[in-house]
């Protein structure tokens, strides 16, 4: 199928730009001797993953239990690493059933309840539940909030039965608040005798920034697979490394000298900005963005640009974030120059529990 026939709006992905980018992720993370362990969220879909795997990753990591599941389901994935507290009874039998499925299921806890309900649930399946504590580098999310937190958490792990100690999270790889975390709790857990297999950080940015965490044994990018606008803003990619693009029809100009309308809104586009400027920006029309949204209108700001897109006229929008854009589609199509190749289900689109 030639691009032209593709009815808007429509996901894209460039293939020759998306396999640049895992062959440069898996290099970056290879020159810094750690293994790869790329976040799904960003496309949800088992082929692609088996791309990063086949590149060199040593497995995955999904957010949630039901990523996971679409994941193991899909075959041919052997190491899942869940960054999400996975609380209540429902969702530990969940975790404990798909780790009957797999060599290795790992998760992450922040705190003693999570960790007393893994492991109660893993005791009583008669199995080891891998757990990592997760440490906060600053961004106000989750996280231990010191190394003596997070010491204390790993030797509740290891004491008690069903749960083993696997290791550090850290999201973003800040510097250097994250490294001084690493470095100070890596030094607290050895004096206490704790063993630590994994320090694994995370983030398509800190990729290039690798060097400064030596502590680190593996990588969770997710982003880098595609690219957006955030990534670029963040210093993490190059314009042209944005692989995922919109396609959108302009269905009206209202007012020539400011505005056009987009048949691409907020339901395929995200209202995250980051940050940026607008919403997107029109690849070809560097100075038109996406300005406003509703659900199925996007209005394309005009003011700055000499050029106009004319009614019936297709634009490809690169969006601020790819995540958001891949949980918002059910299938992308993958293209390479002007033929599309391939069309991908977003499998697990909607899976957030």
């Amino acid at each position: 199928m030639h691009i032209s026939e593709l009815e808007t709006p429509a996901v894209t992905i460039d293939l020759d730009v998306m396999e640049a980018n895992i062959r440069r992720g898996q290099e970056l993370v290879e020159g810094a001797g750690i293994a790869m362990r790329p976040h799904i969220k960003t496309h949800k879909i088992p082929e692609i993953a088996r791309m990063q795997v086949a590149a060199g990753a040593v497995g995955l990591t999904c957010q949630k239990l039901t990523e996971a599941e679409v994941f193991i389901e899909a075959g041919g994935f052997d190491d899942i690493l869940v960054t999400y507290n996975i609380i209540g009874r429902k969702k530990t039998d969940r975790l404990l059933a798909l780790s009957e499925r797999i060599p290795r299921l790992a998760v992450v806890a922040d705190n003693e309840t999570v960790v007393r309900g893994l492991s109660e649930a893993g005791a009583e399946a008669g199995r080891q539940v891998p757990v990592l504590v997760e440490i906060d580098t600053g961004i106000g999310r989750n996280g231990t909030q010191t190394p003596a937190d997070a010491t204390a958490l790993a030797r509740l792990i290891a004491d008690l039965p069903g749960t083993v100690f696997d290791g550090l999270v850290a999201y973003p790889n800040r510097y250097p608040q994250a490294a001084d975390f690493l470095s100070r709790t890596l030094e607290l857990l050895d004096a206490d005798g704790i063993a630590v297999n994994t320090v694994s950080g995370g983030s398509t940015p800190s990729l290039l920034t690798l060097d400064k965490f030596p502590m680190l044994t593996e990588h969770r990018a997710g982003n880098y697979v595609y690219n957006d606008r955030k990534t670029v803003a963040a210093g993490g990619a190059t314009p042209e490394a944005c692989a995922m693009t919109v396609r959108a029809t302009v269905v009206s100009v209202p007012n020539a000298e400011d505005r056009a309308i987009v048949d691409a809104g907020s339901k395929v586009l995200t209202l995250e900005q980051h940050g940026l400027d607008g919403f997107g920006e029109v690849r070809g029309y560097p100075s038109i963005l996406v300005r406003g949204m509703s659900e199925e209108h996007g209005i394309l700001d005009l003011s700055r640009s000499s050029r106009k897109p004319e009614i019936g006229e297709v634009v490809c929008i690169v969006p601020n974030h790819a995540c958001v854009v891949s949980n918002l589609t059910d299938e992308v199509y993958g293209v390479r120059g002007e033929t599309v190749e391939v069309v991908w289900p977003v499998a697990a689109r909607g899976d957030t529990r």
